[in-house]
């Protein structure tokens, strides 16, 4: 059994029915804005590492002395 293209289309017709154009839309442009927030977030985590590494170097440095 396969998927064909009259049952896609009415899949489609019924999502567009139930939620309306404007609520897909809102939804898609908020799936976009919360998938560059993650890559943001991602690209940022890397260089905080870098930086929490060189603090809590300091912060053995200062308990030894």
């Amino acid at each position: 059994m396969s998927i064909g293209f009259w049952q896609i289309a009415i899949v489609i017709i019924l999502v567009v029915l139930l939620f309306g154009r404007g609520k897909i839309s809102s939804l898609m442009g908020d799936v976009a804005k919360g998938i560059k927030s993650f890559k943001k977030g991602m690209s940022t985590d890397i260089t905080d590492e870098t930086d929490s590494k060189n603090i809590s170097d300091n912060n053995s440095d200062s308990e030894q002395k």
